[in-house]
């Protein structure tokens, strides 16, 4: 018998590969599960990580780092969090989630702003990390 979450969780990515070749992106489909360094739920968009998610249970933070774990296995650009909205079937209703560093890589390349910016930033901001500095770390 299978496992029900996981056909859960199969039909949602096949749902959003569905919406993504309608969409534009002829390549896009579901990866193979069960690698040791797994790069994502969706292959065929380069430089982009999708992890795809159907849960009863919302963990933003602990998806978001495991997008960000498979972007880095992946070596890709961007890592994404596309989420089913309760009661909606339809993956262009559902939520796709970034961290705020994602988003102002995605605005300066659509050409608003200038995106990350190390003079924007407050001085124990580490921008190479898109995050607030080790307060245990040593300063010079």
């Amino acid at each position: 018998m299978t496992n029900p979450n996981k056909a859960k969780g199969s039909s949602a990515e096949r749902a959003v590969v569905d919406l993504l070749r309608a969409s534009g992106w002829p390549h896009a489909e579901r990866r193979l599960a069960g690698s040791t360094k797994d790069r994502g739920d969706i292959a065929g968009i380069p430089g982009v990580v999708i992890e795809v998610k159907n849960c009863a249970r919302t963990d933003l933070a602990g998806w978001l780092a495991e997008a960000e774990r498979e972007r880095v296995n992946d070596n890709a650009d961007l890592a994404v969090v596309w989420h089913k909205r309760r009661g909606k079937a339809n993956p262009a209703d559902w939520f796709v989630t970034v961290d705020g560093a994602t988003l102002l890589r995605l605005l300066a390349a659509g050409g608003y702003g200038t995106g990350l910016d190390a003079d924007t930033y407050p001085p124990d901001y580490d921008l190479a990390a898109c995050q607030p500095a080790d307060p245990t770390a040593q300063t010079a």
